[in-house]
């Protein structure tokens, strides 16, 4: 008789999707991205999330830094808008603040929006620095990202509108993003976007350079507008989320939106 003794499982290899070496592997880099669609998607119809604003900014702002009234200021906006926003709740969550996640100006949209009792969302990204969770974050709606295309699937289709506090290569990124989508028109919906602080950005970018070149067109300088305080930035976020985003309900939760597609009639998939 055999004193060995018998393998895991009878000797049998784990099924596919427990297969920890499979799942790490390139093979699977498919369902690794598949799954920071899938499991984002699911928290958000759990916890009813219909659509979100979106803050930006750096990581490296602190309330007592140099540019901490920055901070102060996006923690006070998330507050105003997380009170106004509370009136349209009905069953679903609409214009939650949502942030990267982390430290500095993303805190402080957190901080805001939870000092106000709201639901508030955090995409965290996993780096060898400054990016950790911030304490703020409703538990069930921080996420924690790998592929940071898939961290601006979500920043990107669940927006109604997006404030762009100061910030470095990340935050210039991400506006860049949103706006190259609603210059190209790809996103079936208008964003409203706010950039915070006028003086730092008209010192960072010239866009004004842009249009002289003819990189871009002078209409494109209409895909923005500049607030230097929170109650110029709350009332341009509230108009425009009034005249675009309340009027275009959609049944489907959360309410990610559409691509536009000139291949297909109705022009969106």
């Amino acid at each position: 008789m055999s004193n060995q003794t018998p393998p895991p499982n009878g000797g049998r290899r784990p099924v596919a999707y427990l297969n920890e070496q499979f799942l790490n592997s390139p093979d699977a880099r498919a369902i690794r991205i598949l799954s920071e669609f899938l499991e984002p998607l699911a928290h958000f119809r759990r916890q009813k999330i219909r659509d979100t604003v979106v803050f930006f900014g750096s990581a490296r702002v602190r309330e007592d830094s140099e540019l901490g009234q920055y901070y102060k200021d996006a923690r006070t906006l998330a507050k105003k808008l997380t009170e106004w926003s509370a009136q349209f709740t009905n069953g679903t969550y609409r214009f939650v603040v949502c942030s990267g996640g982390g430290p500095g100006i993303m805190e402080a949209a957190n901080r805001g929006a939870s000092d106000a009792g709201g639901k508030t969302v955090g995409l965290n990204i996993g780096l060898p620095f400054e990016q950790f969770p911030n304490p703020y974050i409703t538990p069930e709606l921080s996420f924690e990202f790998h592929y940071f295309f898939m961290r601006k699937f979500w920043f990107a289709y669940l927006s109604k509108a997006l404030v762009v506090f100061p910030g470095g290569f990340g935050t210039l990124d991400e506006m860049m993003e949103i706006l190259t989508l609603t210059q190209t028109q790809k996103l079936a919906k208008k964003v409203t976007v706010v950039l915070y602080g006028s003086k730092y950005w008209k010192e960072i970018i010239n866009f004004d350079a842009l249009v002289k070149y003819g990189t871009i067109s002078a209409e494109d300088l209409n895909l923005f507008q500049y607030a230097d305080d929170p109650d110029t930035a709350f009332e341009l976020l509230k108009a425009g989320l009034m005249t675009y985003a309340l009027q275009t309900e959609t049944p489907e939760l959360p309410a990610i939106s559409k691509s536009r597609n000139p291949q297909k009639p109705s022009g969106t998939s």
